[in-house]
């Protein structure tokens, strides 16, 4: 990768050349089409009006659209699903009212039967007492009471202890880094002076910090995503101060003692045979412009001025490695690092990422997957403008999603997978790829539309898109 690149820009229509036109004039125009040909001032006079309202029209989609997904970007949107997105609810099958599953043959839908959908049973929606692995376990026996004794209330049966015990869970809080002030006697001879201090209580360590406080912290920060600053803030409440440079030296020190698993870790997950991998933003404070050159690749000459985190998961036989990656890399070389630990004689990975270039290793050879979700987003934006052309895709991919459900639920292998997607989705696939081509074919979505464009974006991609249709692992 040879440095930042910018998204493409979608194609916007000429400025159309001003001409002053009255609305009366228009009006007058129109009448005159009733009655016979038009001059040539009124054709380019109507040629020039219809030109600005189809411009007009454009910008006013594509700014609707952008206001929409600036909308989610800053209050997040609720839910995606189909259900939620076209406003109508799904029958028991997941269809909308109305509409049958794409490739399937019509059917007469029938009532339903009361008598086989049974209401589900009501749940208190909390963690069982199983959950909390973590709590301190105390056994509590009965204070009068024993088993073998006289049963209290009928006086004549005998009492047997249970396996199961009577649970009670009881929740304090407390700081995420608590402490100990340990308190030592010392003793002072009156005619040496020597002082003799009492010593620490066995299991007691010199460091002030154990290697579990340095844990906390670099969980907090790293797994929970809490801040030093907040941190420190948190513990001066609860009085046990814990400073933000003190959190950081903590977690710097400790680095090179976890630098052998992480190495681990980056072997195991080259070895995978899928990789997904993205990028986001990220904030560094102090970054030198060395320091951005020196974590470049050799190919790698233009400056950069961003700062990126890559997260690369890789799975295998249902479990799953995460490794993260901050700086000037982008997702594509931070990808090129692990693959360089790959084993010589394993096959190309299967790569899942968006269709964004810098996400793709430029040294080594991927099986590139494209995500359907990606695809389906830039529809999803364009339901009010296009209600119906929406509603179709949307449907077609929901039947596709709901193979997939089935598939995890009956808990399929690779293989058994990828013959139910061939028998069910391929069909629902290859119908939305030729309605896709009859938009432009026939000429009903203009190809520089917002509906043109995810058009575009899905065609392009089709090949990586419908991977599991035709790989066993795809995803």
């Amino acid at each position: 990768m040879s440095g930042n690149k910018k998204p493409p820009q979608q194609h916007r229509p000429p400025l159309p050349e001003r001409l002053e036109v009255p609305i009366e004039e228009i009006a007058a125009i129109v009448e005159r089409t009733q009655t016979g040909a038009l001059t040539a001032p009124d054709h380019a006079k109507l040629k020039a009006a219809m030109a600005t309202l189809a411009f007009l029209t454009a910008e006013l989609q594509a700014k609707k659209t952008s206001l929409e997904r600036l909308r989610r970007m800053l209050f997040g949107a609720k839910t995606e699903t189909t259900r939620a997105v076209l406003g109508e609810k799904a029958d028991k099958e997941g269809h909308a009212p109305g509409t049958e599953a794409p490739g399937s043959d019509a059917a007469p839908s029938l009532p339903p039967d009361p008598s086989s959908s049974k209401p589900k049973a009501p749940g208190h929606g909390r963690n069982a007492v199983s959950a909390y692995t973590g709590a301190e376990q105390v056994t509590v026996a009965h204070p009068d009471l024993h088993s073998g004794d006289a049963c209290p209330h009928c006086t004549e049966g005998t009492l047997y202890r249970q396996n199961e015990p009577a649970q009670l869970v009881r929740i304090t809080g407390m700081a995420p880094l608590s402490a100990t002030v340990y308190a030592c006697d010392r003793l002072r001879c009156h005619l040496c002076g020597e002082v003799t201090t009492a010593p620490a209580p066995e299991g007691v360590g010199p460091e002030k910090y154990d290697a579990t406080a340095t844990s906390m912290v670099g969980l907090l920060k790293y797994g929970a995503g809490l801040p030093f600053n907040r941190i420190e803030t948190l513990q001066a409440g609860m009085g046990i101060p814990l400073p933000a440079a003190t959190q950081w030296d903590l977690v710097r020190k400790a680095a090179p003692v976890l630098a052998p698993a992480h190495a681990e870790l980056l072997h195991q997950a080259a070895q995978a045979p899928v990789l997904y991998n993205d990028d986001t933003t990220m904030k560094v404070l102090k970054l030198t412009k060395a320091q951005r050159a020196a974590a470049l690749a050799d190919d790698a000459h233009i400056e950069r001025t961003g700062i990126f985190t890559s997260g690369i998961v890789a799975t295998q036989e249902g479990r799953q490695i995460a490794l993260f990656f901050t700086g000037v890399r982008h997702a594509g070389e931070n990808l090129a690092t692990v693959l360089a630990h790959r084993a010589a004689d394993l096959p190309a990975p299967i790569q899942m990422c968006d269709g964004l270039s810098r996400n793709a290793p430029s040294d080594f050879d991927t099986v590139m997957s494209s995500c359907l979700a990606h695809a389906r987003r830039k529809y999803v934006e364009l339901t009010e403008t296009f209600p119906e052309e929406v509603r179709f895709v949307l449907e077609t991919l929901r039947e596709v999603y709901g193979t997939e459900a089935r598939i995890q639920a009956e808990g399929l292998g690779p293989q058994e997978r990828l013959l139910r997607h061939q028998a069910e989705s391929a069909p629902r696939m290859a119908t939305l790829e030729q309605w896709m081509r009859t938009q432009f074919e026939e000429r009903r979505i203009e190809p520089n539309s917002t509906l043109g464009a995810a058009i575009r974006y899905m065609q392009k991609r089709w090949p990586e898109l419908t991977l599991f249709l035709r790989v066993a692992h795809a995803v």
